[in-house]
This record gives structure tokens, C-alpha cells and sequence, in this order.
């Protein structure tokens, strides 16, 4: 199983932009996946996650209205958009395959609470 992040850089507030995440080595259909967080000095949080079995979403209400999680299953990919970004929003992202349901992963986290993440690709949001 390999994840690989990509997208993530410099924006203003208010701004956008589109995470992917690149998945081989599993179906996505068969996992329930999703992305984290995790900014310096605080503790990891599970931001989004979709059901491989339903397609049900599910977000954290830090960011609930603002950021959307989708899926290409053909293409394998996950991605992550994300509008009126906002500077609490400045972190390194990650995608990662939950090893039980999404509404394990949607609160503070630990690595014990998935599969697999990718290397995680960073978010900063300023002015």
C-alpha cells in the first residue's frame, strides 16, 4: 500500500486549494480513507474521511462548509478540496487509510488509528 500527497503550498486567507492523493497497492472501494493534520505543537486531527463502502463523508467541524473530500476510483485518487482556508488551517497534510470507521479518525488522532499515510504535504496559509 503506498499513499503519495500532493498540492499543498502557500495561500492567502480566504484562498484554495486541491490536495491528491495518489493510492496503489489497494482498492478503494475496500477501505475507508481520509486525511489528518497536524500543525507544530499540536496534536494530530482527523479532518475528513469517505466510506469506501458508501461513499458517506464525514468532517470535522473545523472545517466542516469549507473543505470537501472526494474520490476517482478509475484513477485511484483521493482529493482534498479545500476553500477559505484560513490561517489555524497551516499544517502538514496527510492522506491515510483508517483501519476502522471514518468516525474513528474525525477527532485527535494517533498513527495507531490507521492502516497506512503517506509522507504528507504541507498546507500554509498567510498573508
Amino acid at each position: 500500500v503506498q499513499l503519495v500527497e500532493s498540492g499543498g503550498g502557500l495561500v492567502q486567507p480566504g484562498g484554495s486549494l486541491r490536495l491528491s492523493c495518489a493510492a496503489s497497492g489497494f482498492t478503494l472501494d475496500d477501505y475507508n480513507y481520509g486525511w489528518f493534520r497536524q500543525a507544530p505543537g499540536k496534536e494530530r486531527e482527523g479532518v475528513s474521511c469517505v466510506s469506501g463502502r458508501d461513499s458517506r463523508t464525514y468532517y470535522a467541524d473545523s472545517v466542516k462548509g469549507r473543505f470537501t473530500i472526494s474520490r476517482d476510483n478509475a484513477q485511484n485518487m483521493i482529493y482534498l478540496q479545500m476553500n477559505s482556508l484560513k490561517p489555524e488551517d497551516t499544517a502538514v497534510y496527510y492522506c491515510a487509510i483508517a483501519l476502522f470507521g471514518c468516525n474513528t479518525i474525525i477527532r485527535t488522532v494517533t498513527l495507531s488509528d490507521f492502516r497506512s499515510w503517506g509522507q504528507g504535504t504541507q498546507v500554509t496559509v498567510s498573508s
